[in-house]
């Protein structure tokens, strides 16, 4: 399945949240895609590009402990991501991806190895992506995944009324 940067905002904006996004491998496309949309500007609170791993513990506070024990390429890692992202910009949700586009592995990851992360009201949680192509391929796959993986955590958490205060009978 898949959704489009449109079918996002418009979930967003019915469920009258926020998001922010943090982006390692995809270099700032995820935000340039969301902000594509006319409106964005109601739901989109911004991203922080962190390439390096010095900006990922610096700005969005991944613990260092964290990346030396399981690097930036792992699911711990996207988690840490989402979560800082989320709180450095006081977002409903945040979304992050980290991973290797290519040519050439890192960490000992194989390019097409992905980590998406989605941070929210119920809680944190990474999904691990195997993609194939080349480097953009594998930058657009990540983004597509990312947008469907925030998508269905929203929806999730529209279905249970996260946030709303439904009486005890």
């Amino acid at each position: 399945m898949s959704v489009t940067p449109a079918e996002l905002l418009q979930t967003l904006v019915e469920a009258d949240v926020t998001l922010a996004s943090a982006e390692s491998l995809t270099g700032g496309l995820l935000g340039a895609r969301v902000t594509s949309v006319a409106g964005s500007s109601a739901v989109y609170r911004g991203g922080v590009v962190t390439y390096a791993t010095e900006l990922k513990v610096a700005l969005l506070g991944v613990p260092a402990g964290l990346v030396e024990q399981h690097g930036v390429i792992s699911p711990e890692c996207a988690e840490a991501m989402a979560s800082g992202v989320r709180i450095l910009t006081g977002a409903t949700y945040g979304v992050s991806t980290t991973g290797v586009a290519g040519p050439d592995p890192q960490e000992d990851r194989p390019p097409g190895t992905v980590f998406v992360g989605v941070a929210g009201p119920t809680g944190v949680h990474a999904v691990g992506l195997a993609l194939g192509g080349d480097r953009e391929a594998v930058r657009e796959q990540t983004v597509a995944a990312a947008l469907f993986a925030l998508s269905e955590q929203v929806g999730a958490d529209r279905r249970w009324r996260v946030g709303e205060e439904t009486p005890l009978r």
